[in-house]
């Protein structure tokens, strides 16, 4: 009896876990960019009552007598499908259509030169949130205050070889845009001045403030939950390679966001099973008191 409660116990303690991860999800089924958690359980420990035999002259064999101890949290995984698309017709809102993670990072960025001090390695996030935003020095943010890394030129190959920059829009430019390809322009005010390290002023007038860069992972499930919406790079996710909108990677779309891919059908489902389950093993737990209860009372 005390052995079936433990192991009604361990199926209590799966199950609240199973309920924290749903209401997690149904908690930010509107947080842009968002990707769902998924658990899977697996059984534990069995104890092993009889070890089978083989089959001999006269003997059929057996089979192993085992009794399980319960079951565990096997994992929780991360769903990275594509959220559903909302057009919002903000220049600033950007969505990647495929594959690829914007890149984010703390920084310290130096002004008319946007390469300098371009964050790398460890110190680089990534997120799907593209509702950005510029600070009051021009550059482009995210909502928490991450600064956005982009390239200094076109790089769809991910070869590597094209600077990192940050992406800074000037005092009185208007006209911003992102194109497909991830190129941030402007119609820079009266006396800009182009930094050299940016392509040089179009024969529009636009100026291009640098092209928003996107990474992939070899394996995405395994990068790792910052906050606000941002992920880093772990060892099972592999390293980050990182381009720009465009050939192996999905187009950038402005003026929409991509938002929670969270299925609220699914996850109210996941809800009552947990329930369920949770009453299963309370009820379990409830029996074996009352057969101790019993047992006790066989004095009497």
């Amino acid at each position: 009896m005390m052995r079936a409660m433990f192991t009604a116990q361990s199926g209590l303690k799966s199950h609240q876990i199973l309920l924290d991860v749903t209401s997690n999800n149904l908690a930010n089924v509107n947080t842009v960019g968002y990707k769902a958690s998924r658990t899977a359980f697996q059984d534990s420990l069995t104890q092993l009552q009889g070890t089978g035999a083989a089959s001999s002259p006269g003997f059929g064999g057996s089979n192993s007598k085992q009794i399980g101890l319960g079951v565990t949290v096997g994992s929780i995984g991360n769903l990275m499908g594509s959220g559903s698309f909302q057009v919002t017709g903000s220049s600033l809102d950007v969505a990647i259509q495929g594959d690829g993670w914007l890149r984010v990072a703390n920084g310290t960025p130096t002004s008319g030169n946007p390469t300098a001090g371009a964050p790398t390695g460890a110190a680089m996030n990534y997120t799907r949130a593209g509702n950005l935003t510029q600070n009051d020095k021009g550059y482009l943010i995210t909502t928490d205050g991450y600064y956005v890394v982009g390239k200094v030129s076109p790089d769809t190959s991910a070869t590597g070889s094209v600077a990192d920059c940050y992406i800074q829009i000037p005092d009185g430019a208007s006209n911003v845009a992102i194109a497909p390809d991830g190129a941030v322009s402007f119609l820079p005010p009266a006396g800009y001045t182009q930094p050299a390290a940016l392509p040089p002023i179009g024969a529009d007038g636009r100026a291009i403030a640098g092209y928003l860069s996107v990474s992939k992972f070899a394996n995405e499930p395994g990068l790792e939950r910052v906050t606000d919406n941002r992920w880093a790079a772990t060892a099972q996710s592999g390293a980050e390679q990182a381009g720009t909108p465009g050939g192996q990677f999905g187009q950038s779309i402005s003026g929409v966001l991509e938002m929670s891919n969270v299925d609220m059908a699914s996850e109210f489902t996941t809800m009552i099973s947990a329930q369920r389950g949770f009453q299963a093993n309370s009820r379990v737990i409830s029996t074996c008191d009352q057969m101790l209860q019993d047992l006790v009372n066989l004095i009497h």
